[in-house]
This record gives structure tokens, sequence and C-alpha cells, in this order.
């Protein structure tokens, strides 16, 4: 009897090869019937193949043993953030471990002589690994050969990868030398520190031995130069603009968080060069500040104006995108008339006033930069009325701009900044301005160091690496010229072709395309971290003290200070007969970095869930780790990557504008950031696919705050299937392997095509790297299964008490001591995970078998049938399909049916495993979970996207199905896996079109020109159409009035999506031309310039002209337009011999139009889409519709068992006119900018908890700038006698 089965469905699958369309009526019309025909027969064959490709009742029955266990939110959240916290320990004890090593070692060595001959490792001179070429030291300037001065060579090291290192070469025995650019490495001050931190290596290495988990280590020095720990190459692309002291973890560290209003001088004088030197000011000045700073830039003349108008009366979060809005302005303000310094630093001082009693900004310290070429005198009646009374809450620091001072300038601006708790600079060029701006932080820093005993441990925002920020501009600026220089040789070799129609659209495309950043899933070759760092103080507490003093308008003479006052004591230090002056000096500061990635293994996603997830907030409002978090765009940081607030990414579902959030959302967000504990059940849409999906969801919302750290974690969960989860049984132990398989372990059922979830903590090996997560992982199944395995313990950090493991100098302070590093951890591994992992391997190891050798022991025909298929009439009819399974435990199984022939075991990189290993991550995986909610039976389809700027190739594209298993008690169910097989999109194709070739009266059926048909997904992707270059592609967009009579009939749903992390492009403005002073003589340079450029333009037309006889045409297959960010980056390596042809007589105007770009600037904003939802809701009614002529030209049912609906329209009625539907993203256009928007409507924020702002001790610090007048050291007044007799 089963043999006859078997023999039916056989003959059933072969006759869909056939079609027959024979006309037996003349009414060529398709009925609802038929349709519905269509779907039913359609759906119910692609699911009995589904269930016998993906054998998913098998893999149901492989998880029965398993237990259902509810998912309680709020442990799960507080045991993921002890387990952080516990983390951070660690971090934090090997900072404070470095700090009090720096400080001790500084004390005993900062004042020893550096030896002639010392070397040091130099990051920048590193040799590569098989480098065989040593370079010398620190680029020296270029000085005349009589003044050069010879130094030793830097020491040279062996580097190797190193796979914890994310495979940089290093060297762990020592650490290396990182020294900026703008920095001398071998200066007084550069050299002694470098010298003297070389101990620091002990404590790196033990730290490292400690907690092999640590990364890069580092101390960071306020004299520029940083040591880190592993030692490696310092890799400069394009530049080394890299300063440590302008690092989020330096600043934030070295002084307490600041309000700070910048006053620029915008009079006539300050023109020119000193323009552009104040500008330079105010920028390194705003490279020093961090989220937790706020900051206004104001200009002034007659008047006083804030450089950004919307930021009026006001200071603004430091953050990246206010940052770079101030900076932009700078480009703007012209130079004119007199300086009103008066009404200038009264609206300072009134404006931190208001922040001062209303705790708003910062509420720590308040600073005042003064950036000026001269006052006319000290306004001391201004910071008695503003300052002095209030007991000088405002620091004032001033800048002195100009070559040329006076000294009446210099004595009164200086007097500014030291009678109010500030410091005097004077600049004179640009090369020095970055070096004496960052003066202002070590004054900040005086309060800390003073009080000695406590050390802030401060958490930086997320940031990436080493990369700077200021970089992103500059290699989009590269990009944009690249694109340019290909743009006009393309146009110079084939100007027909260029300037075709054709070729200008296929050039508009790929513009457009710039703007298309969604594809951007990855975060490319940037690791995201952040860091804890802790600041550095000198114990000394007086020193020598050496600066600059003016004479005269142009002579400078170096004099050492020779008071200073201790404590509370009003008398001098001397000794040996030398006076010394009381100090307050950050050494620096230290820190380590966390990988983002190594707090997202603690979040145990596993146990997290499905469409679940964990994110981390700070106390900004700021997103530290999210899985919407997209802060790469085209390989380039975005401008505000770091600034991502929490409800820009967790969009909930109230159906309002953009940036209009409910009272309800920015009260959760405030109870989230104050760290309390709590949760909530909030509606939420969420994307997909590159942004091109989306869906709605219930989601209960946990979280509380990680301890000591400005971080709150929240849990999000599904609120129906997130209830429950899977576990093994309790006595179903890995160690039972041993006794139950007699010694075989969890490897034995792991042997092919399989695959673990790459980011996921399975077991960690400290010591030796793997080339994937899958050699790791069989790596320790091996060793869990023999004797005397034992499960490593959390890490915890040592305990960190002063009087242990150090001892005292006889004056109180402490020494460390060089003790045993403690026993090193080799691994470490997550029991819980293991445990579910080997569970699933050893249930489903069956999976290993060919659907062949499955089907000789299955009872049921359809199966039989498919196992008994001849190999090629198989491939023949469906060609190679992949099976796959998922599991909740991260694990991926897949097998090729029919297996290929001569199939190359080494390569896989093509597998399904290695493309789709992310599990319960993957968007078919997520959808399919989803899908079970709707109809527990169904299967979910797609295809790969079709856009433009991912186009699709048809012929090669593959059809996904995929299907969950879910497993339960009776009451409670869970998600266990989802099964799914792939095969290729033309066999869907010709079996869609095979079904729908029959209908009732046998004509007029799908296959005649008369009627388009379609399989539309629930997304409203087209899946299959009768065009094939329709698939992929979004439905509203080839049929936009039937999309629409589907929307309007809430068959589907619009989802409104904005996209709070774009990026769009703004026209970059044409340089400011206001510093130039237009002088007579200035004008007769521009008139000449004029004729001598416009005589050699003649000249050459004339002569290239008389050169070339005749016009050739060159066409040059191996120029690709699209590769223009690729292959012109370097203008002297083009020298092509076709490009000396004359230009053509070419209109000016069409030139610029075809060929020149517009340069343009990425900028952060705001870009909305409306993305589409099936409606399953009363979804028979709304489908069961019959035609009505041209009025209803189609009809529309759901596809059984599946996500799809078929869709066939009325080809013989026009198209109706209307919008096109796009599911592309468009920029929200608001009355202000970005930043503007922000500010006028805040959110709200956490003040960090530490404010050192201010000690007694710090009025007896006399070193307050870098140029001073003569006092009553009447040493002094000969030689100034002698000066001025000489050169007067």
């Amino acid at each position: 009897m089963c043999k006859l089965v078997g023999t039916f469905v056989l003959l059933l699958l072969l006759s869909l090869d056939s079609r027959d369309c024979s006309a037996s009526s003349q009414d060529d019309k398709i009925t609802l019937n038929s349709v519905q025909h269509w779907a039913v027969k359609l759906g119910s064959e692609l699911s009995s193949f589904g269930e016998v490709i993906t054998r998913k009742k098998r893999v149901q029955e492989s998880f029965k043993s398993a237990q259902i266990e509810s998912r309680d939110g709020e442990k799960l959240v507080q045991s993921m953030a002890d387990d952080i916290r516990a983390m951070m320990e660690l971090k934090v004890s090997a900072v404070k471990r470095i700090v009090e090593a720096a400080e001790n070692m500084a004390f005993d060595k900062q004042s020893e002589p550096v030896p002639e001959d010392y070397q040091f490792y130099n990051s920048k001179e590193m040799d590569e690994p098989y480098d065989e070429v040593s370079i010398t030291t620190t680029a020296e300037p270029d000085f005349n050969l009589e003044n050069w001065i010879v130094r030793p060579p830097t020491k040279s090291a062996h580097l190797q990868l190193n796979a914890h290192f994310y495979n940089i070469p290093v060297n762990t025995n020592f650490s290396s030398v990182h020294v900026p650019t703008n920095v001398y490495a071998w200066a007084d001050d550069v050299i002694k520190g470098i010298h003297w931190s070389e101990g620091l290596d002990t404590h790196f290495i033990n730290n490292y031995q400690s907690d092999p988990t640590l990364s890069w280590q580092y101390f960071g020095s306020s004299t520029g130069f940083m040591r880190h720990y592993p030692a490696m190459k310092w890799r400069a692309d394009p530049v080394d603009i890299y300063d440590c002291r302008t690092r989020a973890w330096y600043m934030e560290a070295a002084a307490s968080p600041k309000d700070v209003v910048i006053l620029v001088d915008r009079s006539g004088s300050m023109t020119g060069q000193r323009r552009d030197i104040a500008k330079h000011v105010v920028t390194n000045i705003l490279d020093t500040l961090g989220n937790n700073d706020f900051v206004n830039v104001m200009t002034f003349a007659d008047t006083v104006e804030e450089i950004v108008p919307c930021f009026e009366d006001s200071l603004v979060q430091a953050t990246m995108g206010n940052l770079r809005e101030l900076k932009l302005g700078l480009d703007n303000f012209e130079t004119m008339e007199i300086a009103n310094f008066s009404a200038a630093l009264t609206r300072a001082f009134e404006l931190l006033e208001i922040y001062r009693n209303n705790s708003g900004g910062a509420n720590c310290n308040q600073a005042i930069m003064l950036v000026t070429d001269g006052v006319p005198y000290n306004y001391k009646e201004l910071f008695e009325k503003y300052n002095w009374k209030y007991d000088t809450p405002v620091r004032v620091f001033t800048y002195l701009i100009g070559r040329e001072v006076k000294v009446a300038d210099v004595r009164e601006v200086k007097w500014m900044a030291c009678a109010n708790r500030g410091f005097y600079v004077h600049l004179s060029t640009l090369a020095e301005v970055r070096e004496r701006v960052l003066e202002h932080v070590n004054v900040l820093a005086r309060p800390l160091v003073l009080q000695r005993e406590t050390h802030p441990v401060v958490w930086t925002p997320v940031y990436a690496n080493v990369t700077d920020p200021k970089v992103a501009d500059y290699l989009w600026e590269q990009r944009e010229r690249a694109e340019q220089k290909e743009r006009f040789m393309s146009q110079r070799r084939d100007k027909t072709h260029f300037n075709s129609e054709t070729e200008q659209n296929r050039r508009w495309k790929i513009t457009q395309m710039k703007q298309g950043q969604y594809s951007e899933l990855g975060n490319s070759q940037y690791q995201l971290m952040t860091s804890v760092s802790m600041p550095v103080y000198d114990l000394r507490h007086n020193e020598n003290i050496t600066e600059n003093v003016l004479i005269n308008e142009a002579y400078w003479v170096s004099v050492t200070k020779e008071h200073s006052y201790v404590h509370n004591q009003s008398q001098s230090v001397e000794e040996n007969g030398q006076k010394e002056m009381r100090i307050a000096r950050l050494l620096g500061v230290a820190g380590t970095d966390v990988a983002l990635s190594e707090i997202q293994a603690l979040m145990t996603p596993y146990k997290i869930g499905v469409n679940g997830y964990a994110f981390i907030v700070t106390n900004n409002g700021y997103i530290l780790i999210h899985p919407d978090l997209r802060p790469v765009y085209q390989q380039i940081l975005k401008p505000s990557y770091n600034s991502v607030d929490m409800i820009e990414v967790e969009l909930f579902d109230d159906d309002r504008g953009p940036r209009n959030f409910s009272k309800e959302l920015t009260a959760l967000r405030q109870e989230i950031i104050d760290q309390r504990t709590g949760n909530k059940i909030m509606n939420v849409k969420y994307h997909m696919d590159d942004m091109k999906r989306a869906s709605r969801a219930k989601k209960h919302y946990f979280w509380t705050g990680i301890s000591e750290s400005p971080f709150t974690l929240v849990v999000a969960i599904p609120e129906n299937y997130g209830r429950h989860r899977i576990t093994p049984p309790p006595n179903d132990d890995i160690h039972r392997l041993s006794l139950t398989f007699k010694n075989i372990s969890a490897q034995q059922f792991l042997l092919d095509k399989w695959s673990v979830h790459p980011d996921w903590l399975y077991c960690r090996h400290y010591e030796r790297s793997f080339s994937s997560p899958e050699e790791e992982l069989s790596y320790f199944l091996e060793r869990v299964a023999r004797p005397g395995w034992r499960w490593p313990a959390k890490p915890r950090p040592p305990e960190h008490h002063k009087n242990k493991g150090h001892e005292r100098h006889n004056d109180g302070r402490e020494r460390t001591k060089a003790s045993n590093s403690t026993p090193r951890n080799e691994y470490y591994c997550d029991h819980g995970l293991m445990q579910a992992l080997v569970y699933d391997a050893i249930n489903t190891a069956w999976f290993n078998k060919s659907i062949t050798e499955s089907a000789s022991n299955e009872t049921a025909p359809l199966t039989k049938v498919i196992g008994l298929l001849p190999r090629l009439k198989f491939i023949e009819r469906f060609g190679y399909i992949v099976a796959f399974m998922a599991t909740h435990s991260g694990l991926t199984r897949w097998q090729t049916h029919p297996p290929r022939e001569h199939e190359n075991s080494s390569d896989t990189r093509f597998e399904f495993g290695k493309q789709w290993p992310r599990a319960i991550d993957e968007v078919w995986y997520r959808r399919a979970v989803e899908q079970h909610y709707v109809d527990p039976l169904s299967y979910v389809y797609s295809v790969e996207m079709n856009t433009e700027k991912v186009p699709l190739n048809v012929s090669a594209a593959v059809v996904t199905a995929a299907h969950a298993v879910f497993h339960g008690d009776g009451h409670r169910k869970a998600p266990a896996a989802v099964v799914g097989y792939q095969f290729q999109h033309d066999r869907l194709a010709e079996w869609f079109f095979n079904i729908t070739a029959t209908c009732e009266n046998n004509k007029g059926c799908c296959a005649s020109n008369a009627w388009d048909c379609f399989l539309v997904d629930s997304n409203g992707w087209i899946i299959v159409s009768e065009d094939g270059n329709h698939t992929g592609l979004f439905f509203g967009k080839i049929r936009p009035d039937i999309m629409t009579r589907l929307v309007e009939d809430e068959v589907y749903k619009t989802i409104h999506v904005v996209d709070y992390q774009a990026v769009c492009f703004r026209e970059k403005k044409t340089t400011n031309p206001a510093g130039t002073l237009l002088t007579p003589l200035e004008n007769v340079r521009l008139v000449l310039a004029w004729f001598l450029a416009t005589s050699v333009w003649l000249y050459n037309t004339i002569t290239v002209g008389l050169a070339q006889g005749s016009v050739y045409t060159f066409d040059d297959e191996n120029v690709t337009p699209t590769v223009a960010y690729q292959n012109y980056e370097n203008d002297e390596e083009t020298d092509d011999p076709f490009l000396t042809k004359p230009p053509t007589a070419r209109i000016e105007r069409d030139f610029e139009k075809l060929v020149l770009i517009n340069r343009t600037r990425p900028t952060p904003c705001d870009r909305e889409m409306y993305l589409y939802q099936l409606d399953y809701s009363n979804l028979n009614e709304k489908l069961n519709k019959p035609l009505k002529e041209c009025d209803r030209p189609f009809y529309v049912q759901l596809v059984n068992f599946t996500n799809m609906l078929l869709v066939v329209v009325d080809a013989n009625c026009p198209k109706e006119e209307g919008s096109v539907f796009s599911v592309e993203p468009t920029e929200v256009l608001y009355n202000e900018t970005l930043p503007c928007l922000k500010h006028i409507h805040p959110l709200y924020r956490k003040q960090p908890v530490s404010c050192i702002r201010s000690h007694p001790e710090e009025s007896n610090i006399d070193m307050c700038g870098r140029a001073s007048i003569p006092g009553r050291n009447m040493f002094w007044i000969p030689l100034a006698v002698v000066f001025i007799y000489t050169y007067l």
C-alpha cells in the first residue's frame, strides 16, 4: 500500500512540469476560486516539501526531554549587572596599581638625570614583523647642521600578531611610548617622564598576568607622551594627530566637569594670522571637552554674539555634534570695530552665575577663556563684582595673540588670569597653540592634586580605539577629491561617453547611493570600547620653576621663580640655598581599555533569548552598548556616534512625529538614567534587514544601575515568547558523557557542517589562539570530557588596601613593592551556555545524516519519495537544497541535498553556517519565531533585497524558508530552534507558474499576458514575478496603485520609522576670505596675479593648439568610473599620457555641471521611512473580495502555511497614476539645525557624582602664566637698563 501511495506522490510531483492552457471557453477571466485554489495548493505543497527537507518533526522530538524555565527579568538583569560590575572591579584594581606605582616612581626618580645614551621603545619607530630595517628615533625639525643634536636610536623589538589584541603585532614583554607629532621627545620634561615611567612595565605585566582579559594599559603624561602596554607599532593612517591629552579618558579624569564660556575678540586688530591663531585656540579648547562639560563660544567687538545664534544665552553640552557646530561657526565671524571687553566679561559672568544658581550645566568647575590680542586695562571692578565676592567660583584663562605684544598688554592680560585662579598664555604662532592651550587642564586639576587622597574613577562614553573623530571629515574630503579626479580623467578620455545621458544618470545614481548608509551593519575596522581611568598626582610639594619674562616688546628672558608657600605657612622653602615654588602638578592619567565586546559577552544573550537584547545607558542618557548602535558610515565614523540617546534607538510605538517624545517615554528614560531598579511593558517598533523591514511588538523592560559606575543596564524581553526559555534537564550534565558514551566527548557529535555564534562566550583560552570559534570550542569539549575537569570560577579583583603590598616612605608616602604576580587563569567558560550547547549537539547529531539516509528510516510516503528520487532527477526538479537548523544555544547545522560531488571540504567560506552563523540573531530566525504567533505551522519565505545600492543577481538568487520549532510542557512553551531550507529562486518561480498555469476554464491563467501574478512577502517585497527583474524589489515600486489599495484596505499597515543616527550631506561652503585685509597693496597684488595667470593660460592654449594637429578618441576599457574611491588617491602617481589633448570649446558652465561635483560634509541628521507589515487581523475578510473590472483589478490571497500573498492583477487595466511607494529614507526637515533642535528641547541627564573644584591651599601657588613682568626682584633692573641702552 505504501508503495502505491509513494508512486502516486512521485507522479504528482513530476506532473508539475507540464502545462495545459488549452482553450475550452471564451471567458478568459480568472475567478476568486481559482486564486484561492492556487494559494492553497502552493502553500500545501511548499509546506509538505519543507517538512521533508527540514525534518522539523524530528527536530521537535529532539527537545522533548528539555525543560521549560520561566525567565525572571529582574533576577536576570541583576545577575548581569553583578557580573559586569565584577569585571569592572578587575579593571579598576589594575588601574589603581598603575596609579600608585607611577606616583611613587615619579617621586623617587623624576629629578634624576637622563643618561645621554638612553634608549626607549618608540611606538612610531618600532620594527614591523619581519622588517629588517631599523630607523632612527623621533623625526627632528630642520635645523642647521651646526645645531644638529645626535640622539641614540630607538630600541628595536620583535612584534608578533596577538589575537587578544585584535591581531595587532605586539610584544607583551614591555611597553612602548607614543609621542605626539607636536611634542619633542627629547625635551627635558618629556624625556625625564619617559625615563622614570619605564618602571611601570613590571606593573603592566603583573596586571596582565592577574587578569588576562585586560586590554591595553597606559599612562598618559601631562607632557604629552603616552606609555602603553603591550608595545606595538603605531600606525598613522593617514596622519598621526593622536594626543592622549585630548582623549576622553584623559580629559575627564584630569579635571572635574566644567562650564566654559569662550570669549573671542573680533575687533579690527584681530585680522589675518591673529584671527587664524584665535580660531585654532578655540578649536583646541573645544577638543579638551567631553560629554560631561558644557560650553559656549561668543565673539565680541562692539557687541557680544554667540558663534551659533541658536545657542544664545545658554551653555550647550559638549557632545561631538555640538562641538562640531561650534567649530563650523568659527568660519563665519568677521573682524571689525573696537572690542567691548566690559560687555563680553559681564555677559559671560552673568551666564555662568545663572547656571551656578540653578545647578545646571556641569555644576562644578566654571571658567572663562578670553582670546584677544590686548586689553586696555584689567577690569578689576568687574571681577570684584561678579567673581571675588563669591569666593572666585569662575577661573579666567587668557590667551594673548600676536608676535609683537606690548608690556602693558602682557601685564594686564596676565593679571586677569592670576587674580582669578586661571592661567595666562602668550601665543605668536599656530605651531605652539596645542601645547599652550592644554595648560588649562593642569590648572583645573590643581584641587584634585592638592587633596591627594581621592583618585576619582572615570568611565568614558563609547569611542573607537585610537581613531580621532576629526579624521572622519578628512577621510571624506579625500574621497571626494578622488572622485573629482576620476570624473575629470574620464571626461578627458572619452567626452562623448562621459557626457551621454546614460552615463550621467548612472553617475547620478552612484552619488545618490552615498546617502544609503543603512548597509553599514558592522563596525568595520573600528574596535568600540570604553575606558576606565584615574588621575596620577605629583607627590612633591615644591619645585624650581622657570618661565619666560618679557623685558621689552621684543625681548624675552628665562628666569627661575623664587617664592613658594607650603600649606598655609607664609614662608618659602629653601634647600641648599635654593628657593623653590609651591606646586600642585598633575603627572598624567592612567587607564585601561575595556572592549565593548567583552561586556556584551557578560550579558549572556542566550539567557535573554531571540528578539530580546540588553543595552547600557550612560548618565547622559547616551548609548554605550546597543545592538542598533551604528557608529560607522562607509567605513568612516559618524560625526556624533558617541552621543546617540537611548530614545533614539528604542523606538516606541506611539505614532508621534520625529523627536516628539511622550512624557511616558521621557519618564522611563529618567528612571533608567537615575540608576533605579524597575520594569515596564512598552509597545515598540523595530527594524530589521538593513532597515527594509519593520515590526511591532510588546517588550518588557527591566533595568538596574551598575554600582560605582555611571552606567545602567537594561534588558528588553518580548512579552509573549520571552517569558520562558529552554534549559537542559538537570540530570543531563556534560560530565555524564564520559559514563554514558564511554569516554566519548561531545565533540563526537559535532563532526561536520556546524558552527556556533561567533560573538558568544562559550569558553575562552587566554594563552592560546584559535583560527575560529569552532576550533576553540572543540578544544574545550575535549578537555571537558577528561577526568579532573573543573569549571573555572569567575575572576574577582584582589583586595586593594594601601597597607598591603606596599611600603611607606618615611614621610608617609607609599612605595609599591615588587610582589609576585597572582596565579594566571588559563581560561574561562560559561557553564550554562556550554551545558545547553552540548545538550543540543547530542540530541541533534542525527542532522549530520543526509536526507536520503534519514528517509530510509521514515514511514511518511512523501519523505520516502524524496529519499528515493534519483540524484539527477532531484537536482533537475529542485536543484541543490540546503537544509539548516539553528538552536537557542547558538549552534547551527546544515546539510546540502543531494550532497555535491567533488565538494571541497577545505573551502567553507560560502557554506550556509559560515555566512549565517549568528543563530538567534539572524533575521530569518527572528522572523520565524515572530511568525509562530501568527501561524504556528507556517514558514517564512524571503529573498535578498534588490536595491540600487546592492543590486540582486536574480539568476543566482536563493529563497530562504524558515520555521520556528517550539517546545512546551502543556501550559508553557518556548522557542527551541529554527529549521529551514534554501533553494534556487528559479525553482520556486517554476513551481509557482506551474500551479498558476491551470485555472477553471484553462484560459487566461498567469501564463498569459492578460494577467500579472506576484508572490509578495509580509513586508511587501516581491519574491516571485513574471518579470524576473522584479525579484527582491518593493511591490509598491512596481505596482504603486495596487499597493495603495492594499494599504487602504489595511491588508498592509504602515510603520513609520525614524533613523536618528542618519548621515546627510551638506554642501561645503567656500573659504571665507574675511581674514584677508584688503589694503591698496593687496588689491594691486590681486590684479597682478590675475594678469600673470591669464597670460600663462593664453600662452599654453595657443602653444598646445598649434602642437596638436588632430583630435583623437580613446576608449579605455580598464577604467571603471565606479572605482573612484580606490584608484585615484595620489595625483603624483597618475601621469596619463592620454591627458595631453587640448580642451575643446565647451561652455564653462556645462563643464562645471557635468564634471565638477558638489563638495559635501557628512552631517548628523534624522531620516524617516515608511515600511509595511502584513496585518493578519480579519485578513480573510479583507482578502476575499471579488474583482470589479478596473475599479478593483486584482485578487489577493494568503498562501497557506507561508508569509506570502498571491497577488493576481488584470494586466488589461491601465495603471492608475499616483506617487510611487518608496521605502527609502528621506531627510526630516526641521526649522532648526539638529544641534539647535536638541538644544531647544533638552533631555534629562544625571550629573557626575565626583566634583572637586577648589582647595584652600591653591592660593599659595604663584604659577599662573607662561610669561610675566619683572616684579620686586632688583636683579632685572640693571639688565633692563643695559638692554634699553643697547637697542634703543
